[in-house]
Formats: structure tokens, C-alpha cells, sequence
């Protein structure tokens, strides 16, 4: 897909929200093909940028891990 968008999920520390929305423009840039859309665009190109965004902090708050039993 898009190599500049990294893996969120890490095990040392919570994703941070400007992580979260970075990803999430870079997404909707590849999908949409565009780097800066028009006018007439910005609003659906940013809309998306948040929904995705608001979708990647649930996925990423509802992932569970295994722990290991020492």
C-alpha cells in the first residue's frame, strides 16, 4: 500500500493522536491521488481524513494482546 504509512500497534507505547491522523492523510492521499485536493474537494478529502482517523484510534483501543504468564 502506502510504505510511508508504519505500523500504529506498538508494544512499548500507545499510538499519539497526530500518529494516528498522520496515517490517515497519508491513506487518503493514495486512495485519492491526491497530495492537495481542489477546493471543490478539500471538504470530502478532509472528512475522510478524520473518519479514518477516528476509525484507526477504535481498531487500535480495541486490539488485545496475548500476555505472557511468567
Amino acid at each position: 500500500m502506502c510504505r510511508s504509512i508504519k505500523p500504529l500497534r506498538m508494544p512499548d507505547r500507545n499510538a499519539t493522536g497526530q500518529e494516528i491522523s498522520e496515517a490517515a492523510l497519508q491513506y487518503v492521499r493514495k486512495v485519492s491521488g491526491y497530495r492537495k485536493p481542489s477546493r471543490v474537494n478539500q471538504a470530502a478529502f478532509d472528512n475522510a481524513v478524520t473518519e479514518i482517523a477516528q476509525a484507526t484510534d477504535i481498531l487500535l483501543s480495541q486490539l488485545q494482546t496475548k500476555k505472557l504468564v511468567s
